[in-house]
């Protein structure tokens, strides 16, 4: 079998599982909840979530150029200041994030990693973009689901 006639989806499918655990900490989340911090200093819950969304939205519409009009305006969020969207339009864009990655996924090939995008003056790869976007997923829903615990709230389940 040609490594062409493979998808980028096969090396990534773990993702999808740590989608369905974003989903499951996010969704029954209430607004005082979403407000909730572990420091002065640290983001909410909320804004941990919305930024998750957003930056999964803005490395794959305004670098890679792929995703709707739903992930172009997800894209738009300002993740850093401004008001938390409620849980479920943050679980909305979780799904509306992913599914746009995993179609990307599913349609690219081992040889499309490769390729070079510009990232502002920065050239990156795909597979860069890919694994950047993952870490970054891993890294704040890590926070994410320590902020959750620190408040007797179910965070990610791993096990």
């Amino acid at each position: 079998m040609a490594s062409e006639s493979i998808s980028c989806w096969t090396f990534y499918t773990g993702w999808e599982n740590y989608q369905r655990l974003l989903v499951a900490a996010v969704a029954p989340l209430t607004a005082e909840q979403m407000q909730l911090t572990i420091a002065p200093d640290l983001w909410s819950i909320g804004r941990l979530a919305m930024h998750i969304v957003r930056t999964r939205a803005a490395w794959l519409r305004a670098v890679l150029g792929e995703g709707g009009a739903e992930v172009a305006a997800i894209a738009a969020w300002d993740d850093l200041d401004g008001e938390v969207p409620p849980a479920s339009e943050l679980v909305g864009g979780l799904e509306v994030t992913f599914a746009a990655w995993k179609e990307c996924l599913q349609r690219w090939t081992p040889g499309d990693l490769d390729e070079v995008f510009h990232d502002g003056p920065d050239e990156v790869t795909r597979g860069w973009v890919i694994w950047h976007v993952i870490e970054h997923d891993l890294h704040h829903g890590g926070e994410l689901s320590f902020s959750l615990g620190a408040h007797g709230l179910a965070g990610l389940n791993l096990s």
